[in-house]
C-alpha cells in the first residue's frame, strides 16, 4: 500500500473527535492513603516475599531505570528466566488492564500475581501470610495501618497497589506544554505533529499514551512468525487475539530499555523503525525517527516522589 495513502488514512482517524484519543497531562496529585503506600513499599523492596528470598518486586520493576525491567525479559527465583519483559510500574494505576495480556483487573489483583508466579516469587497466599506474621515488625506495621491482629493477604495485596498508585510521574516537559506552561523545542514540536500525522496518536492516546486498549503488532506488515507467549491468544484461546497486546504507556519511555514485550528492541530508534514498519506499513527516514524520539523525549516527567521519602 502505498505510503502517502496510508498517511492520508491515519491524519484522518488522528482527527476523529475520540474522547479515548485525547492527549491528557498527569495530574500532578494524587490521593492515595501514605500509611498504607509506605507499608507497600517497604514491601516492593523486600526480597522476604520470595520463596528462596532473592528477588523483590523492585528487582523487575526497577526505580532507577524508570520503574521497568532492564533485562531483555524478568528474572525470578534460582535465577530462572521469564518470557516476557515487565513494563514499567509508573503511572500504571491509569492503565485500563494490567500485565501484557491484561489479566488483572487491578493494581491489587496485578501484585497478587509475581508473588505466585512459580518463576517470579514462587509464594503461596499462606506462605506470605505466615513470613510477616513471624516477622515482629511487619506484624505491628501491619496492626497499626489496617487494624488487625494478623497480616492477612488480602491487605498484602492492597498494601502493595496502594504504593503502585503513589509511583506516579507528574510534570514532564509535554504535561507543561499541554497545560500550556511551556513551549516544546521546535524538533520536540514537529515530532509530536508526525506522532499525530502518522498514526502512533490512535493507539498511544489518553492520560498515560497508551494502557487502555488491546493493539496488534504486526498489524500491516505481519511479523515473520507469531508471538510464542504473552498475547492476549495466551489467555484467551481466541485465534483473533494472536499478537494482540495491551499497549504499553509511552510516558518515561526514554528510561525503559529495552523495549517491547520480549525486550528485543533495545534503542528507541529501533523500536520506532520496527513499530512504523509492522504497524503504519512503512520505513521512518532518519530525520522523522529522530524528530519522533525527541518528542518521546519530553514524555519523561519527574520521579515518584514516595521513592524519596523515608
Amino acid at each position: 500500500m502505498p505510503r502517502v495513502f496510508i498517511l492520508s488514512l491515519l491524519l484522518l482517524v488522528s482527527h476523529l473527535p475520540n474522547q479515548a484519543m485525547a492527549l491528557q497531562p498527569l495530574p500532578q496529585e494524587v490521593d492515595y492513603d501514605e500509611g498504607k503506600a509506605r507499608l507497600g513499599k517497604r514491601m516492593f523492596f523486600d526480597t522476604l516475599l520470595s520463596k528462596d528470598r532473592s528477588v523483590s518486586c523492585a528487582t523487575c520493576h526497577d526505580p532507577d531505570h524508570g520503574g521497568a525491567e532492564p533485562r531483555e525479559v524478568s528474572i525470578g527465583i534460582g535465577n530462572q528466566k521469564g518470557t516476557l519483559n515487565a513494563p514499567t510500574v509508573y503511572n500504571t494505576y491509569y492503565n485500563f488492564r494490567q500485565f501484557w495480556d491484561g489479566r488483572a483487573l487491578d493494581l491489587k489483583e496485578q501484585a497478587a500475581g509475581p508473588l505466585h508466579n512459580p518463576i517470579e516469587m514462587a509464594m503461596t497466599a499462606e506462605e506470605v501470610e505466615q513470613r510477616l506474621n513471624d516477622h515482629a515488625e511487619y506484624l505491628l506495621l501491619f496492626s497499626r495501618v489496617y487494624h488487625q491482629s494478623r497480616v492477612r493477604f488480602e491487605d498484602v495485596t492492597d498494601a502493595i497497589a496502594e504504593f503502585e498508585k503513589a509511583l506516579f510521574t507528574p510534570d514532564s516537559p509535554f504535561d507543561r506544554y499541554l497545560r500550556g506552561e511551556i513551549e516544546l523545542a521546535a524538533d520536540e514540536k514537529e515530532g509530536y505533529l508526525l506522532f499525530r500525522t502518522m498514526g502512533c496518536v490512535t493507539c498511544h492516546n489518553g492520560i498515560n499514551l497508551g494502557g487502555n486498549s488491546y493493539q496488534y503488532i504486526g498489524a500491516v506488515n505481519p511479523l515473520e512468525k507469531d508471538v510464542v507467549t504473552g498475547d492476549l491468544y495466551a489467555r484467551t484461546g481466541d485465534p483473533f487475539d494472536r499478537n494482540r497486546f495491551k499497549v504499553p504507556s509511552l510516558r518515561n519511555i526514554e528510561l525503559t530499555s529495552p523495549y517491547l514485550h520480549d525486550g528485543s528492541k533495545s534503542t528507541l530508534g529501533e523500536t520506532l523503525a520496527a513499530m512504523a514498519f509492522h504497524n503504519l506499513g512503512f520505513d521512518l527516514t532518519a530525520e522523522e525517527n529522530r524528530l519522533l524520539t525527541a518528542f518521546l523525549k519530553t514524555l519523561t516527567g519527574k520521579r515518584p516522589a514516595i521513592l524519596e521519602s523515608p
